[in-house]
């Protein structure tokens, strides 16, 4: 995967058209159709009067052609249906046109075909935007008022916010005010995206355009915030709800000398990434270190490659992790969390099980669309994953759609790894946020020599206890170094041994010089090293390098 150069995920362009001889001005938002980007793709639309559902000719109805569609559906936006990529040599433009009218009941009449490649029927896409899209409904003669559905840092400008008008105008030197903190700004540019930047002195209402007023962090910006002119306070627009991250994982220098420059480069990150949370973190394995939220799998991919590519760092990153809610029995154990139900993303934080009463894991609506011959390896794969049937579709004679409840713990590893391994790379599949669901979880420690590793810890669902807790146990043993002693590595729920594997000590053939005698002899000298073992392994440490742990721990 190559990660752009963008600020940001959305690309906006406004540019002016002439249509029978009429000029138009569009202003068109290009957005991510990836599940962990739902939340910039909902925020684009709330600028919007339509969209363009883009559905590639070859491979047709993708999960997240799905979801996207629904979340436009839902808006009640004017849907204008595209199929890309017509010149392919497999490409069969009537079949999806099939599918479209399967699930969204698309008349095949309404369907555009293009190849954006060659430029075939590309205009009659604008076209039918001027056509079927209503014009933004504005007033542009009330006071100023515009809706701020996206903003990323410059670090010679500030905060520059993304803004659709939707009443009056703004003009540079206006003194604005935002509705959510209050803070007046005075408006130092204005200008519209062709993609690069114009600058001009006034957007009027309908317009999008890029607002610079000097606001010194992103934080200042408020996606969804309303902004208005300080001496004319109106009525707010109404915003979105903040989003939550739902994937954790630990991120680590790979040496601490390193760790001034890590800080750094995830600071500089995080002013154009403001979904992403920082929690600092620390490990007596892999040191001082930091404890990232995301919006998901694809979200924690990208902002790990631009560590690298942007900052040429090399952070460790653990294995992700999700937020497990713990309803906690009344009495002393409130008082000492501050509430009743309290919220984990590190396993080694889970509270013990008498101090429960319920334990919820997040759960997810997963869709999966792929080919009928898959079908007894995807269902095997989800029963698997603990998942629950929720729908099951044809698209047409050779396509199937699924929709399963899933625990989203069983899916950010490596689920969809295995998807795309047993379908042949030809299913997909997209997720959304299902809440929380009530579940028999528990809290999977790692003993060496019947000290527990912290680290190590793990949280899990209690059927899948052993089969995780031995695959546990097996890794370590392979990847810890022999000792003088003998360490026995054992995985364990609570006080109950669920898992064990022994790693042999070093051990020096005492009776190497001996070459006849008495048996006594023999046994005597082995009986002196067997108590040796003894109070060595009494007062011996395990010594367990950094390297093992980066190996158990990283992704």
């Amino acid at each position: 995967m190559v990660i752009l150069s963008n600020k940001t995920v959305n690309i906006s362009v406004s540019l002016m058209y002439n249509y029978k001889g009429e000029d138009y001005l569009l202003n068109l938002i290009d957005t991510p159709g990836h599940v962990d980007f739902s939340n910039e793709v909902s925020r684009s639309l709330s600028a919007c009067q339509g969209v363009v559902l883009l559905i590639d000719a070859n491979d047709g109805v993708q999960a997240q052609t799905v979801a996207n569609f629904y979340l436009a559906f839902g808006k009640d936006l004017t849907i204008v249906p595209v199929i890309n990529k017509i010149d392919l040599k497999n490409a069969n433009p009537e079949k999806v046109c099939g599918q479209l009218k399967t699930l969204f009941d698309i008349e095949p009449t309404q369907v555009l075909k293009i190849s954006a490649k060659l430029g075939t029927n590309v205009h009659s896409v604008l076209d039918a935007i001027i056509e079927r899209l209503p014009p933004p409904p504005v007033n542009r003669v009330a006071p100023f008022r515009a809706l701020l559905f996206d903003s990323w840092f410059d670090r010679y400008r500030g905060a520059l916010n993304l803004i659709y008008i939707h009443d009056g105008s703004v003009q540079t030197g206006d003194s604005i005010a935002s509705c959510h903190t209050g803070k007046t700004y005075d408006v130092k540019s204005l200008a519209v995206l062709r993609p690069q930047e114009e600058n001009v002195k006034k957007l009027v209402a309908g317009q999008i355009g890029l607002l610079g007023c000097n606001m010194r962090t992103s934080k200042e910006a408020h996606i969804g915030d309303t902004l208005c002119l300080s001496e004319k306070r109106v009525t707010p627009l109404v915003g979105f709800t903040p989003v939550k991250p739902m994937v954790f994982a630990g991120v680590y220098p790979m040496d601490q000398s390193q760790h001034v420059a890590l800080r750094s480069a995830i600071e500089k990150l995080v002013l154009n990434d403001p979904a992403v949370t920082v929690a600092i973190d620390s490990s007596p394995a892999l040191g001082q270190g930091w404890r990232l939220g995301f919006l998901g799998l694809l979200h924690l991919e990208v902002f790990s490659q631009r560590l690298q590519q942007e900052y040429a760092a090399e952070p460790i990153l653990t294995a992700p992790s999700v937020t497990y809610k713990v309803k906690l029995r009344s009495g002393k154990h409130v008082g000492k969390y501050g509430s009743d139900e309290i919220y984990i993303t590190n396993p080694a934080l889970l509270p013990d099980a008498t101090m429960v009463e319920e334990y919820f894991e997040p759960m997810v609506i997963g869709t999966i669309i792929t080919p009928s011959e898959y079908l007894g390896p995807v269902i095997s794969l989800c029963i698997e994953r603990r998942g629950v049937q929720r729908v099951s579709t044809n698209i047409d004679n050779d396509r199937v759609m699924f929709q399963y409840d899933m625990p989203l713990c069983e899916i950010v590893l490596d689920f969809h790894d295995a998807l795309k391994s047993i379908t042949s790379g030809y299913a997909s599949f997209d997720y959304e946020d299902n809440g929380f669901q009530s579940s028999s979880i528990l809290k999977l420690s790692i003993l060496l020599n019947g000290v527990e590793v912290d680290e190590l810890s793990s949280v899990v669902h209690s059927s899948r206890a052993q089969i995780t807790g031995r695959r546990m146990c097996l890794k370590l043993k392979e990847m810890i170094p022999r000792q003088l002693i003998q360490v026995a590595i054992q995985a364990a729920v609570g006080s109950k041994i669920v898992a064990r594997e022994t790693l042999k000590a070093y051990r020096k053939d005492v009776t190497a010089k001996l070459y006849g005698g008495d048996v006594t002899r023999r046994m005597k000298l082995l009986a002196r090293q067997a108590e040796g073992k003894r109070k060595m392994k009494s007062v011996a440490n395990i010594s367990i390098p950094r390297e093992t742990f980066i190996d158990v721990l990283k992704r």
